[in-house]
């Protein structure tokens, strides 16, 4: 099969052609971005010499859909801006696309990518992405589920650790900052509740997880569960449900008081001679101070808790993943959380063991079994714990 990844030069991107290139199925990976400078640098760490490179302009429709064409799917990696010029160019050629971004915001492709009988599956990465999948794994294995706490984060190893922060960028920043800024919907006590992003890092929202291997880390409440757990179709059932950012101990500390004081506003600052907001300001300053070293390690930690009946009795299930970066590729950990499952999915996709059509979600039609097979072969895989409680 040949795969079109858009944005493969990117850190998302260069995971993905990574376990592309190790799978005997594809025969061609065309490796589509704005930047072509660090090709040869990247084709190195392809398993097998299968890349062929193409300078993209994401915003000429034409170039996107010729590109498609010569595929047999379609994995964007590019910034969530373009999804629907991605989309609409999907519907055109009649190819399906995999991305990480969350299924709400391309929902109203759904029936025009039925009538082109096409997948468009969002929300295929780590967190959305792998989180869920796990969640229907976990769901086949209760007859009830009443609780389901996913928890989740990049931040540096131990070793790295060399800023106030605690933290270095394994994405891109603005994102960071982005998530840090919105509504957190749970399910406490059997109702929904919202913690509004003002909120997010106030103390009495923000608890301790024991992770094993790494110690403690901060939980913080981020995402909407609520979404989620209507998807599957039990949000009735559910007493106790949540999403959670997992940081060092400290990072709440420091942006409960800064977002206090508006420091993530988005209105310009009066006064200056030109119209900056504090939240680019934040953005500019501070991302060129939280990089990363070519020998350091970032950590990816994911936990997810389920508790709920199973032949009469109460059952507990908890599962933890650590990803590290790969300093002989130099692929980092958040890297290959993302751009691994939409490699694996794609491929579903393009050899039909996923065979819907309309905008898909990985927690409704990825088969778990085998896609956990394939995650584990690439170096990623769960620990995990059942108990009767």
């Amino acid at each position: 099969m040949r795969v079109l990844v858009l944005g493969a030069f990117g850190l998302q991107g260069r995971a993905a052609l990574y376990a592309l290139s190790s799978s005997a199925d594809v025969s061609e990976i065309i490796c589509a971005d704005c930047n072509l400078d660090h090709y040869e640098k990247i084709r190195r760490i392809a398993v097998r010499d299968i890349l062929r490179p193409v300078r993209l302009d994401a915003s000429d429709f034409e170039q996107l859909t010729g590109l498609y064409r010569q595929a047999d799917v379609v994995i964007d990696l590019l910034p969530r801006t373009f999804a629907d010029i991605i989309c609409r160019a999907a519907v055109k050629t009649g190819k399906s696309v995999i991305n990480a971004n969350y299924t709400h915001e391309t929902a109203k492709y759904d029936q025009q990518a039925k009538e082109a009988g096409i997948a468009i599956m969002g929300e295929c990465g780590l967190d959305p992405g792998i989180d869920l999948i796990f969640y229907r794994r976990a769901l086949d294995s209760f007859d009830e589920v009443h609780v389901i706490n996913s928890y989740c984060g990049g931040f540096p190893e131990k070793a790295a650790c060399d800023n106030p922060l605690n933290y270095k960028i394994s994405w891109t920043w603005e994102g960071v900052l982005s998530s840090s800024m919105r509504d957190a919907r749970v399910i406490s006590n059997g109702r929904e509740r919202v913690i509004p992003a003002a909120d997010q890092h106030r103390p009495d929202n923000i608890s301790a997880l024991e992770f094993p291997g790494l110690g403690t880390l901060e939980s913080i409440p981020n995402g909407d569960v609520v979404y989620f757990t209507d998807l599957l179709g039990i949000t009735n059932k559910v007493r106790e449900a949540g999403r959670y950012a997992l940081r060092w101990p400290g990072w709440s500390a420091f942006w409960h008081p800064l977002k206090q004081l508006g420091f993530l506003e988005k209105e310009p600052v009066s006064g200056l001679k030109c119209a900056v907001t504090p939240y680019e300001f934040m953005d500019k300053f501070l991302a060129p101070r939280l990089q990363y070293g070519e020998n350091e390690k970032d950590l990816v930690a994911m936990f997810n808790v389920f508790e709920g009946l199973c032949g009469g009795k109460k059952k507990r299930l908890t599962a933890s993943m650590l990803i590290e970066r790969d300093l002989e590729t130099g692929l980092m950990a958040m890297s290959k959380g993302v751009g691994y499952p939409a490699a694996i999915a794609a491929r579903m996709i393009a050899d039909g063991r996923i065979g819907d059509k309309g905008v898909l979600t990985p927690a409704l039609h990825v088969p778990w079994e085998p896609f956990f097979t394939e995650l584990g072969a690439q170096g990623i895989e769960f620990t995990i714990k059942e108990e009767w409680v």
